[in-house]
């Protein structure tokens, strides 16, 4: 069971008439009007080079043969064009001259013989009166000045940068539409990204069969199932189908994968998106995309839509300083209310969302009318983690080895999505290591690698450090062993893992409500490890630092939170709903606030002086625990039993715990059967 974010496939499957867009029935291609703009660019083009070869004939001379013709008397006529080019005219001396060759008419050319580029107009004029100077007047040449235009040249030189404008923009619509998943073109921008599985869609062939440890949130989702299947055997009654149910519990533990199970079982249609899809740098597109949702499913009720991670727009409005009431995110809230509480009776419309901070969530999005159910989808516990390996376990090659039930003891507190990372992480390992099959401890050694990370074998780590860790996790080790309600140990290394240097694995009891006592006696098995080195160095280390935090966090949450102070007294200063965290003062005094701090400071040290005491008075098993880690590195509970004996509490409340699991599996079983 895995809380994937993913929605589980893709869009449906078109058939195969329209999985070809260009083509017709007949199977000849259609006509593209492209295909017009490109010839039609292709023929400008063209024209532009035609002309170009016509001037081409044209030949260009430089300043000394345009002097020697002028002075020659060899020239007709002087056309000067647009004030830049100089069309020159012979006349019939001219042509017999410099054409000998070709037939010369009587009279002047009728045609530009020669080009010359004039440079600046004023000293052109200059020169051509300089030259002359000397000849009559009437033989004189003079310039002509012509205004030419080439219209064809100004129409290719407004269109190419006009075309380059119009690729451009379409280039970025297009990848604008394909990042707005499939959303098209800017003018579809306010459209729904829901993504549309049916009973003709093979995408989602997610079942609730697929779906292990959440027994009691599938009765409620099925029976949402089974309103949209069979409304009559409710409605008939004068009930009214609920409008929206809400999951809300811890990350992985599976609420999206609950809702895949619906899409696979429901007949019905099915809209899933999340809340970030309605998000969007525009202005009102959010509240467009409401709008369009929910009439899309409005059109094919009876369906369901389903929001993941719904807390993306339905945070609690007002709590935003900066941006006021009236931003996009609350715009697109307010719509998605009205939406909700507008649908007619029994319309067929369901909303399904999930979340993993209800706390946050506006009290109107959670008042009745709009979810009026919420199932909370909590951790696990033994039962549901042995079916949950069930489940994740069926592509595997399995030793003989694997018991699930033991695997499910292993693992408390680990949701779906962390029981699949485990089977995961132990195909991979046992392949890394050429196996043919998964062995037990392969799923050990990958439970280890996701509580303590990985192994650093390489790490240098001196005789001394080495010596100091191997005490400070045998402090741990004896301490848990010793207290009655701490938790007993499964293994301890002093082989780097991850950030830590040495690590401690136990195996809590599963339990739901913890007294001061247990709470009391995990602190001192938590500052075990800092007390071992007090006890046998004299002095203590930085290696306490996770430890130290989690005493502190533990010591205040007994004085301020569950009222286990006898001087704070039956006193909380919690608040579930999240409204402290915008509140600019404490909820009490600073006379109160120096009593908790002295309390949490006294609650700690006390811990820490029986640690010590502890390990005191058992120095000698302290120190062949510690002797056993530094020669093998790990040691396990069995060690322990040997150098401590059998712990004098809990063996018969072990055994009924294990009774009662065993036999709580196995009326599941039957249940299920």
């Amino acid at each position: 069971m895995n809380d994937n974010n993913n929605n589980g496939g893709g869009q449906p499957q078109q058939p195969a008439s329209q999985k070809q867009p260009n083509h017709n029935p007949k199977g000849k291609r259609r006509f593209n009007l492209y295909w017009i703009y490109a010839i039609l660019f292709a023929v400008l083009i063209g024209i532009q080079f035609i002309r170009r070869d016509k001037n081409a004939e044209k030949e260009e001379i430089d300043q000394g043969q345009f002097i020697e013709l002028l002075q020659n008397q060899e020239i007709a006529k002087i056309e000067l064009i647009n004030r830049e080019d100089a069309e020159i005219y012979l006349n019939e001396k001219g042509l017999k001259k410099n054409f000998p060759d070709s037939q010369v008419v009587s009279g002047p050319s009728l045609k530009p013989n020669y080009t010359y580029k004039i440079g600046s107009l004023d000293r052109f004029e200059e020169k051509v009166e300089n030259v002359q100077e000397g000849i009559d007047e009437s033989e004189r040449v003079h310039i002509k000045n012509v205004r030419r235009s080439n219209w064809m040249s100004d129409i290719v030189g407004w269109l190419i940068p006009m075309a380059l404008l119009i690729v451009f923009w379409i280039v970025i619509m297009r990848g604008m539409g394909n990042n707005m998943g499939g959303a098209g073109t800017i003018f579809n921008i306010g459209k729904s990204r829901a993504q549309l599985y049916d009973k003709n869609s093979n995408t989602v062939n997610v079942t609730f069969k697929d779906v292990a440890g959440l027994e009691e949130a599938k009765v409620e989702i099925m029976e949402v199932v089974d309103f949209l299947k069979n409304p009559e055997k409710y409605t008939k009654l004068g009930g009214k189908i609920p409008k929206g149910v809400l999951l809300v519990g811890p990350p992985g533990t599976g609420k999206t994968l609950l809702a895949k199970s619906v899409a696979g079982e429901a007949n019905v249609p099915f809209f899933s998106l999340s809340g970030s899809d309605f998000v969007e740098m525009f202005v009102g597109v959010g509240a467009s995309r409401v709008r369009d949702l929910f009439g899309n499913a409005k059109s094919k009720a009876p369906c369901i839509i389903f929001i993941d991670e719904i807390d993306a727009i339905g945070r609690a409005r007002g709590k935003s300083a900066i941006t006021g009431g009236n931003d996009e995110r609350e715009s697109t809230l307010n719509q998605l209310l009205t939406e909700m509480d507008g649908f007619g009776t029994n319309s067929g419309v369901i909303v399904l969302a999930a979340t993993n901070r209800a706390d946050i969530l506006d009290k109107a999005l959670l008042r009745a009318g709009r979810f009026d159910r919420q199932i909370y989808v909590e951790l696990p516990d033994i039962v549901g983690r042995k079916e949950i390996f069930e489940v994740h376990m069926r592509g595997l090659k399995l030793g003989n080895d694997v018991d699930k039930e033991f695997l499910a003891k292993q693992t408390p507190g680990f949701s779906g999505a962390d029981i699949a990372n485990v089977c995961n992480e132990a195909a991979l390992m046992a392949a890394r290591k050429g196996k043919e099959i998964i062995e037990k401890q392969d799923f050990l050694d990958a439970v280890d690698r996701i509580i303590g990370g990985l192994e650093k074998k390489n790490k240098i780590i001196t005789a001394e450090e080495k010596k100091v860790i191997a005490y400070h996790e045998a402090g741990h080790a004896t301490t848990s062993w010793l207290l009655q309600y701490a938790h007993p140990l499964v293994k301890v290394t002093i082989v780097p893992r991850g950030k830590s240097l040495g690590a401690a694995w136990y195996l809590p009891e599963e339990r739901q409500i913890t007294t001061k006592e247990q709470m009391y006696h995990e602190m001192i098995a938590t500052l075990g490890g800092r007390a071992a080195e007090q006890v046998v160095f004299g002095q203590i280390s930085t290696g306490a630092l996770s430890d130290l935090e989690k005493v502190t966090k533990q010591a205040f949450a007994m004085v301020t939170y569950y009222g286990l102070d006898e001087e704070i007294g039956n006193l909380s200063y919690y608040d579930s709903t999240g409204q402290q965290d915008y509140s600019l003062t404490k909820p009490f005094s600073e006379k109160t606030a120096e009593t908790i701090d002295k309390r949490v400071s006294v609650i700690v040290e006390k811990a820490y002086q029986d640690a010590i005491a502890i390990l005191n008075e058992h120095r000698d098993g302290l120190s062949q625990l510690a002797n056993k880690l530094i020669e093998e590195e790990v040691i396990f509970g069995e060690d322990l039993e040997r150098i401590f004996g059998k712990r004098p509490w809990g063996n018969s409340e072990d055994e009924k715990l294990k009774d009662a699991a065993t036999k709580q599996i196995e009326n599941q079983q039957e249940t299920n059967a």
